[in-house]
C-alpha cells in the first residue's frame, strides 16, 4: 500500500478540476468519513469537507470502546446491541492496528447483583454468537481481585467478567479519511461550509460552498447529492435551507439532535492497575461508570448531561468533575483527587431526537443511540444519533437512503463488510502498515521533550503534516497523537517543537498560541 501524500495545493487543486460531484459529505466525524468510505468504495465521485479537523468534534472524545451496549442491552434495545457486536467484528478484523480485544469486569457487592448482570451478560454472549470475544465467567472474590488489583474490598463478594474492545477514536477517523482517499475521494479538513446550492424554483439541492481558512478563499462546489453528516450540528447545516446567513429565524430552526454531554477524567495508571476496565453498570444517579487503561493512563467516565447548546470545545460542569470524582471514590482503593487529574475534556453525543415534545431538561442516560436518516423533500440527506461502533452500518445506511430517494443509481449492496481500513496489519502499533516509512523519516528516534521516542517523535510530526493532514498543532497533540487527552500540561511543554516542525513542513502558521489556549482549558480548573 503507497502512501498518499496530503499536499493541500494538491488537493485543491484535485477539487477544482471536478465539474460535479456524485456525492458531496459535510462533517468529518465518523459518520461522514464512513459514508465517504462507501461511497468512494462504489466508484463514485466523492468529496468530504470539514469545518475544523478530522474527528475535531464528538468522534475524539468517546470512551475509546467498541462495544454492544451493555446499558442498551439493561434497556432492552436488542436490535441496536445485535447489531453493535457485529460491527464490533468488523471493525476488529478490518483495523486490528487500532482496535483490541478488552476485558471489563463488574465488581459485585451483592450476591444478586453478580447473579443478575452474569445472566444478562451470558445473553450479551448469546447475542454476539460467533463474534463474541470471550465467554462471559462469574468471578469468585479472590479472582475478582486478581483482575482488578485497584478495586474497593469491602463488601465485595465476586465479579462478573466479561469482553468488549477498545481503540484510538480520532486515529480510526483519520484511517477512514485515508481510505476513502484511496478510493479516489477528496477529503480535506479545514474547510467549512457556507451554504448550500439550490435549484430554481424547485429548491433541489444541487451543491454548496465552502471556504478555506487558511486561505480565505471561497468555492462552490456542484453534487448530485449532499449528506449532512455533521453530528451535533446537523441543525445547523439544516438551518441553511430556512433563512440567509446572519437572518436565521428561530422559529424556522430544525430540532433533529438533542446533544448530551459526556466528560472524562484522566489520571495515571497507579489509580487502577492491571489491564482490565472496570465497569459499574448502574451508579447512585442511573449512570454508568468506567475506568478504563488507555495509552498508559486511565479513563473516568463518563457523564450523560443533556445540553441546550453546541460548541466546538465544551467544558466539563463542576458537578460533572465532582460527581466523576466521588463515584470512583467509592470502588477505588486510591482514591484520585482533583489535583491527580491530567486532562480533563468533554465531547458532546448527537442523540436523535425522537420526541419534539420532550423535556430539554431531562435525562439522556436512556435515550436510544440509535440512527435516524432523513431525506428531505429538497434532496438534502441528513444522519443523526448513532455511535462509533455502528458507523459503518450507518453509512451503509445513508447509502441505501439515497439509493431509495432515487438521488443517484446505486445497488443495494453492502459494500464495506470486508473493506481493511488503511494500515491495516496485525501490528500492535497504530501506525500500522505505515510503521517502516515512518521510520524513515528524519528524527523517527528523536522523542520531543522529555517524551520518549516511541510515545512523540519528530518524524511523528513530519508523518502527520506529509500524509495525514495535519496542518496545526491541535491537529497534531490532539488527534494525530492524543497527547493533550492524556496529559495536558506535557502537550503544551512540547507544543513549541511540534510548531517549529509543523511549519516548516506546510509553510503556513501552525496557530501555536491557539493551541496554547485550549491546552489550558483541559487542564483541572
Amino acid at each position: 500500500m503507497n502512501p498518499l501524500l496530503t499536499d493541500r495545493a494538491q488537493l485543491l487543486a484535485q477539487l477544482d478540476a471536478v465539474q460535479e460531484f456524485d456525492i458531496a459529505i459535510i462533517g468529518g466525524g465518523a459518520t461522514g468519513l464512513g459514508v465517504a468510505v462507501d461511497a468512494a468504495v462504489r466508484g463514485l465521485k466523492v468529496v468530504l469537507l470539514e469545518a475544523h479537523d478530522f474527528a475535531k468534534g464528538t468522534s475524539s472524545r468517546s470512551t475509546k470502546l467498541v462495544h454492544g451496549g451493555v446499558r442498551y442491552l439493561a434497556q432492552g434495545h436488542l436490535p441496536l446491541v445485535w447489531e453493535a457486536l457485529r460491527e464490533r467484528q468488523h471493525l476488529l478484523s478490518n483495523a486490528p492496528h487500532l482496535v483490541h480485544p478488552m476485558p471489563f469486569v463488574m465488581p459485585a457487592y451483592r450476591r444478586t447483583d453478580q447473579l443478575f448482570y452474569g445472566l444478562g451478560l451470558k445473553f450479551y454472549d448469546l447475542l454476539a454468537g460467533p463474534a463474541r470475544l470471550g465467554p462471559t465467567r462469574l468471578l469468585s472474590h479472590a479472582e475478582t481481585l486478581q483482575a482488578l488489583p485497584g478495586v474497593r474490598v469491602t463488601n465485595l463478594v465476586g465479579g462478573v467478567k466479561y469482553w468488549d474492545a477498545q481503540f484510538d477514536d480520532a486515529r480510526l477517523a483519520l484511517a477512514l479519511a485515508r481510505t476513502a482517499a484511496s478510493h479516489g475521494a477528496i477529503v480535506l479538513n479545514h474547510m467549512p461550509v457556507t451554504g448550500l446550492l439550490t435549484e430554481y424554483p424547485a429548491g433541489r439541492i444541487k451543491g454548496l460552498t465552502c471556504q478555506d481558512t487558511e486561505t480565505g478563499q471561497e468555492r462552490s462546489l456542484k453534487a448530485r447529492c449532499v449528506v449532512n453528516a455533521t453530528g451535533v450540528w446537523v441543525d445547523q447545516i439544516e438551518a441553511m435551507l430556512y433563512s440567509k446567513p446572519g437572518n436565521a429565524s428561530d422559529a424556522k430552526l430544525p430540532h433533529a439532535v438533542r446533544p448530551s454531554q459526556g466528560v472524562h477524567l484522566v489520571v495515571d495508571a497507579s489509580f487502577w492497575p492491571g489491564s482490565s476496565a472496570l465497569l459499574v453498570p448502574h451508579t447512585q444517579d442511573g449512570r454508568v461508570l468506567f475506568a478504563v487503561p488507555w495509552q498508559g493512563k486511565v479513563l473516568l467516565g463518563t457523564t450523560d448531561t443533556p445540553r441546550p447548546q453546541v460548541d466546538w470545545e465544551p467544558r466539563a460542569l463542576e458537578s460533572e468533575i465532582d460527581q466523576i470524582l466521588q463515584e470512583a471514590a467509592k470502588y477505588l482503593v486510591k482514591v484520585p483527587l482533583r489535583s491527580d487529574v491530567s486532562s480533563v475534556w468533554a465531547g458532546l453525543r448527537p442523540l436523535a431526537r425522537t420526541d419534539e415534545k420532550s423535556n430539554e431538561k431531562g435525562a439522556t442516560h436512556n435515550v436510544s443511540r440509535e440512527h435516524t436518516v432523513k431525506v428531505a423533500s429538497n434532496g438534502l440527506v441528513s444522519v443523526m444519533g448513532g455511535k462509533w461502533t455502528t458507523y459503518r452500518a450507518m453509512a451503509a445506511d445513508v447509502m441505501q437512503s439515497i439509493r431509495n430517494a432515487q438521488l443517484i443509481s446505486l445497488t443495494s449492496e453492502d459494500v464495506t463488510l470486508d473493506t481493511k481500513l488503511w494500515g491495516a496489519s496485525a501490528s500492535d502499533g497504530p501506525y500500522g502498515t505505515d510503521a517502516e516509512l515512518l521510520a524513515s523519516l528524519p528524527g523517527a528516534g528523536i522523542g520531543l521533550g522529555p517524551l520518549p521516542s516511541r510515545q512523540l517523535s519528530e518524524a511523528m510530526v513530519r508523518f502527520a503534516a506529509r500524509y495525514e493532514y495535519a496542518r496545526t498543532v491541535e491537529d497534531v497533540l490532539a488527534r494525530r497523537n492524543r497527547l493533550l487527552f492524556l496529559d495536558a500540561s506535557a502537550a503544551l511543554a512540547v507544543a513549541p517543537q511540534v510548531a517549529d516542525i509543523l511549519g516548516t513542513e506546510t509553510g503556513v502558521s501552525p496557530q501555536l498560541a491557539d493551541f496554547e489556549a485550549l491546552a489550558k482549558s483541559y487542564q483541572m480548573p
